[in-house]
């Protein structure tokens, strides 16, 4: 018995030695984002210890544990699978500079001036809608339109608190003022909308028939999809402002224990492969190097729908403020 527990202790000591060589904290789904950081483990014969969000707290669980590591850090990379909050952690000294080779082939819109982020594979702000519901409503084909009382009562949208939501009304208050902002949630409100806890739930929403169309993302939509329910999708604001997309982000964390690590899996996660298989994944990422081959379902912006012109750093400094005023104008 004893000689079992020294092997044991011995066996779990050799482990806890057994350091990673890099540290990442993704905030994309694990079943996508984990076979592109165990390919980088084969291709660098490197070590890494990854932290991955959970569903309830999806994006805003690593952010906060983020916050509340910067005076010592314990993680070299951050993946988001959104930008609000990476523009919120640079804003809070939480990332350091890295201009990554892999970047130069990416939009200069989705790259930040000062090195601190790069936004690849993104998805689409899309309107998804079933064609097979009695009596079926036109889903609205603008953004603007979902608090007509036509089409808001047969809708859904989640609360802008999180994730790919609070990105794109974040923008909107950028682009359009605060005020019209919060004037057209009180419009969309009393017109009926309503309001979901996220945009997998408005999806889920509509594939049980609560409602005919939601807005969300191309990735919610996809999953619906792939699971027999009879939607559709369409890119709204063409021939207006455009669609927007809200891409992955990728960023180094301030003090970093391992940054020539960190460097070399930000190359990698950049790189025309990586938007090639989220491409191909089930959550179907939008490449935003052009020239990357696509499955014909993917959209390709610039060909299959116009995409809207985003300030992100314009954005960005407003993002604290729409934080707290969404919060307290969804908790009423």
């Amino acid at each position: 018995m004893r000689l079992a527990c020294l092997a044991l202790l011995a066996l779990l000591g050799a482990s806890c030695g057994q350091s990673a060589d890099l540290v990442v904290y993704s905030s994309l789904d694990q079943v996508h984002s984990e076979k592109i950081i165990h390919l980088f483990e084969q291709r660098t014969g490197l070590k890494v210890d990854a932290q991955y969000d959970v569903e309830r707290n999806k994006t805003v669980g690593l952010v906060n544990r983020l916050l509340a590591e910067r005076s010592r850090p314990r993680c070299d990379v951050y993946w988001n699978n959104e930008i609000a909050n990476t523009l919120r952690l640079k804003a809070q000294g939480v990332t350091q500079a890295y201009a990554s080779p892999e970047a130069e082939g990416l939009p200069a819109s989705f790259r930040d001036p000062e090195s601190h982020w790069t936004g690849f594979a993104a998805r689409a702000r899309v309107i998804m809608y079933r064609e097979d519901m009695e009596g079926q409503p036109q889903p609205p084909r603008q953004v603007e339109a979902m608090a007509d009382p036509q089409y808001a009562v047969h809708g859904a949208m989640a609360r802008p608190l999180t994730g790919t939501t609070l990105s794109h009304f974040t923008v909107l208050s950028q682009q359009q003022g605060a005020e019209a902002v919060d004037a057209w949630f009180t419009r969309a409100e009393q017109a009926g909308l309503a309001f979901g806890s996220g945009n997998a739930d408005v999806m889920r929403r509509v594939c049980e028939k609560d409602f005919a169309w939601c807005l969300t993302d191309t990735d919610d939509a996809a999953a619906a999809r792939r699971n027999g329910f009879p939607v559709k999708i369409l890119y709204p604001d063409q021939g207006g402002v455009g669609t927007m997309l809200i891409p992955n982000t990728v960023c180094m964390i301030a003090g970093a224990r391992n940054p020539e690590a960190a460097k070399r899996f930000i190359d990698f996660v950049l790189s025309a492969e990586v938007e090639a298989m989220l491409a191909a994944s089930d959550s179907e990422q939008i490449p935003l190097r052009p020239g990357v081959e696509v499955p014909d379902h993917v959209g390709r912006p610039g060909e299959d729908f116009q995409v809207m012109e985003v300030d992100w750093p314009a954005a960005a400094k407003q993002l604290e403020a729409r934080i707290q005023d969404f919060e307290e104008m969804f908790s009423q």
